[in-house]
């Protein structure tokens, strides 16, 4: 049975992030996964600038290693498709060079850029790196956790444990109580195509808001070798209340939209349509309690407004590995020091995760939703946060500040009122 200080269950995006963080910092770990690398993650495959600003904070040489690799293609933008039809699109980066500028963004698909982290993490001696070891069972010793095995073997023990093992974590619900809550949970599908027309020569990626599918929305996102990941994502409560089938309402949306049905007429589905659950970020949950950390999916870090979770997940991770070797250095593994970690992530997610939070109820007034996007088409200051949602740039201090949000709902600047 293998004995480390920190463990962490999950080699995705958060826990190789915390894994070869803690590597970088000269600390060892135990990483340990179910599946066996490469292997497929439902999701969207948007990878964001704050993905790159992530993976830069891990090695200079992540950014352009991954610019360089077939498995993706650099996307320079967004598409946003009011309720009205009207297209919003947002470049990641204003007055971007695609001769002299690195990549702001990229599609990947998630086999292959879990994958991209995972062999890093293969190189690095510091970490422990078991596949195929399913932990279906935690239990707290005096000293911290045991793992074990579907058959009830013991696999190790630590003193923290990272739990980085996605969004059906049971870890997450039976011991850190992250009940599901419609409210607070999006339900969604994912599929694979080729031949899609109409996608742009710069890979921006498409949401569509639908009248008819609010408060949901679509996704076009394209990917090398002309294929395209498509799904839709809704709140979970929505679908219930709704009595929504995602899957019909998919295929007909793509057979009769006039926007989409045209682009979809000749395309090709690759495989089957796969569904997913995702626990948003929509509320604040606690992250650590005695001896743990969660992570990404597992912490219900997910934004609410895009879906987007993988830099989420990495800024998780980075928190973590800082706290998790505090914690070794200090022999402190109490609720009240790790909820330092919970403040830590927090600061940097929560303001970002609450303007979302307040886009996607936008999805409820389509009137309001499509006088929005008419505004930021002439509007830089919402036209900026929008796209500051999927870059690294820090809303916090802007967010504070009330001139903001004059300029986000009016434009230009504020006016001094005559006198007299």
């Amino acid at each position: 049975m293998l004995s480390h200080d920190i463990c962490i269950l999950g080699a995705g995006p958060g826990g190789a992030t915390a894994a070869l963080h803690l590597a970088n910092a000269g600390h060892r770990c135990l990483l340990l996964d179910r599946a066996t690398f490469p292997r497929d993650k439902i999701c969207g495959d948007a990878l964001s600038g704050k993905v790159l600003m992530e993976l830069k904070r891990i090695s200079e040489s992540l950014p352009p290693l991954l610019a360089a690799s077939p498995m993706q293609v650099p996307s320079l933008g967004i598409d946003f498709f009011a309720p009205n039809g009207r297209q919003l699109s947002i470049p990641f980066k204003p007055n971007f060079n695609k001769a002299l500028d690195r990549p702001a963004g990229h599609v990947a698909k998630r086999l292959d850029f879990d994958n991209f982290l995972v062999e890093e993490v293969r190189q690095r001696p510091e970490i422990d790196f078991r596949e195929n070891v399913d932990v279906v069972r935690t239990e707290r010793t005096a000293t911290g956790w045991l793992l074990l095995d579907k058959a009830g073997q013991e696999v190790a023990t630590c003193r923290l444990l990272l739990v980085a093992n996605g969004a059906q974590s049971e870890f997450a619900r039976k011991v850190a109580g992250h009940a599901l809550e419609p409210e607070h949970h999006c339900a969604g599908l994912r599929t694979y195509y080729q031949g899609v027309t109409g996608l742009s020569p710069d890979n921006f990626i498409e949401l569509h808001f639908i009248k008819d599918f609010l408060p949901g929305y679509l996704w076009v996102f394209p990917l090398p070798n002309g294929q395209a990941n498509v799904g839709v994502g809704m709140l979970s409560k929505a679908v219930a209340d709704r009595k929504i089938n995602l899957r019909k309402q998919l295929d007909e949306m793509l057979a009769t939209h006039p926007t989409l049905g045209p682009r979809f007429a000749q395309a090709e589905r690759l495989g089957p349509v796969r569904g997913f659950g995702l626990p948003l970020g929509s509320k604040r949950r606690a992250l650590s309690g005695a001896n743990y950390l969660l992570l990404g999916d597992a912490g219900s870090l997910i934004d609410p407004f895009s879906g987007e979770g993988i830099s989420h997940a990495m800024v998780s991770g980075r928190h973590a590995a800082n706290w998790a070797a505090q914690a070794v250095a200090k022999d402190d593994f109490s609720p009240e020091f790790l909820k330092n970690y919970d403040v830590a992530v927090y600061n940097r997610l929560w303001q970002e995760l609450r303007l979302s939070r307040a886009m996607q109820r936008l999805l409820n007034f389509p009137s309001l939703f499509n006088i929005v996007a008419n505004r930021a088409a002439n509007n830089p200051t919402l036209a900026e946060t929008l796209s500051a949602m999927f870059m690294d740039l820090d809303l916090r201090e802007r967010l504070r500040q009330p001139s903001f949000y004059f300029k986000l709902l009016f434009g230009g600047k504020k006016r001094t009122p005559l006198k007299g």
